[in-house]
């Protein structure tokens, strides 16, 4: 069991990462949260969760804090709730407004997330209300200098995280020019795309 890599950072982009440790590059799907905290570092430490989609096929996850890591274990020991949707609720809402939601009973917010349904916004409350604690954290803005590449990131990130390309171009583009989103804060573009798609 990996507990966390420590090493260079040689790949990045707002839903994945690679990290060379040891001559080894390690691959991990990371929130807007746990991006907007190593955007700029070369060396990184990243606190590491596996989840097996076959007994051969491993997916790892990589967070900036052990606090993002935990509330990411209490998602996915939800039934229904896998990898891919813990990690579109870290980078969708902050980490407060998530055990927030979940400790007031909020389905609503809840359900805003895409792929979280309605029976299972219920189930996250239901398993989870009263037992998150107190979670610190947030996502920080993200300054970049150029509008094609920040929404270039933004549609590689949506692509990563599984959405088809043309739907994620759509949504950018609707989040850009009818929503007055600007292209300065990679995170904010995304937010508002993954409410588009």
């Amino acid at each position: 069991m990996i507990s966390y890599i420590k090493g260079h950072l040689t790949s990045k982009n707002p839903a994945q990462v690679i990290i060379e440790s040891n001559g080894i590059g390690y691959a991990l799907f990371i929130s807007l949260t746990t991006y907007s905290k190593i955007v700029d570092q070369k060396e990184v430490q990243l606190f590491v969760e596996s989840i097996y989609v076959r007994d051969d096929n491993p997916k790892y996850y990589g967070f900036a804090e052990e606090d993002e890591r935990d509330l990411f274990r209490k998602i996915i020991s939800v039934s229904g709730v896998g990898g891919s949707s813990a990690i579109l609720m870290l980078s969708s809402l902050s980490t407060p407004d998530i055990v927030g939601a979940i400790n007031t009973a909020n389905v609503a917010m809840l359900k805003s997330i895409k792929g979280i349904g309605e029976k299972t916004a219920q189930r996250i409350v239901v398993d989870l209300k009263g037992k998150l604690g107190k979670h610190e954290g947030g996502i920080s803005s993200i300054l970049a200098p150029s509008y094609n590449k920040n929404k270039e990131e933004a549609l590689m990130a949506l692509t990563t995280l599984g959405f088809q390309k043309l739907a994620a171009e759509k949504a950018l583009e609707k989040a850009i020019k009818q929503q007055g989103v600007g292209t300065d804060n990679v995170e904010l573009l995304i937010k508002t795309a993954l409410k588009n798609i």
